[in-house]
């Protein structure tokens, strides 16, 4: 068995991982622009379904990259989404990640309104991007369903209007359903794991392909 492991240096491995997956891929055909996110996605999970089941509203990275030049911050529904981003190239730009599912007044809100504590998350980053006045938030779910049906609700309730919506939760109650709902969305970009699969590890991975294509 050991005579039949490639020989790579620790330096190239991550080189070589990519080489593998686009001799994998072969001639199939991917958005143009979007090529180092579906990479990077097959990469993190070794799954190449994320080849056919990643869907990117028009023009979603190059918007998505301009509001990160212009300081955008990204909002997590896990603190495991939020390890897995690189903070420091992001904060090159003026950005940071921000997580609330631990604050005791999340808990408190949910409690009070029946809700999961990922819904009063969403609920508290509206509400600091109008008072903070924020240059723009960058949202990555990759847990919680519920998240993604608060975040379509406050935005048709014109209480935000999110720079990138990144829709990756896993699992399987209302998972593709709140998927789908993003997807109706118009004016607001998006990139959705379309269905079941996804996790907090794809949607910091979409992330950082942002971060390092800037």
């Amino acid at each position: 068995m050991l005579n039949e492991l490639e020989q790579v240096r620790p330096a190239d491995i991550e080189k070589r991982s990519f080489e593998i997956i686009a001799e994998e891929l072969g001639d199939k055909e991917l958005i143009p622009g979007t090529e180092p996110i579906v990479k990077r996605c097959i990469h993190t999970s070794a799954d190449f379904e994320y080849a056919d089941n990643l869907v990117f509203s028009d023009n979603v990275v190059e918007r998505a990259l301009s509001a990160l030049r212009n300081g955008a911050s990204i909002v997590t529904d896990t603190q495991m989404a939020k390890a897995g981003i690189n903070k420091k190239r992001l904060a090159q730009y003026g950005g940071e990640v921000r997580c609330f599912m631990s604050d005791e007044d999340v808990a408190q809100a949910a409690k009070k309104n029946g809700t999961t504590r990922a819904a009063a998350c969403m609920d508290k980053a509206a509400a600091m991007y109008q008072e903070e006045k924020k240059s723009g938030l960058i949202f990555a779910i990759g847990n919680a369903p519920t998240a993604l049906v608060r975040l379509y609700e406050l935005i048709n309730e014109g209480k935000l209007k999110p720079e990138l919506i990144i829709g990756a939760p896993v699992g399987f109650v209302n998972v593709v359903q709140s998927k789908e709902l993003i997807l109706t969305l118009k004016d607001i970009p998006y990139i959705v794991a379309r269905g079941r699969k996804g996790g907090s590890n794809i949607a910091a991975c979409i992330c950082n392909s942002l971060l390092y294509m800037l």
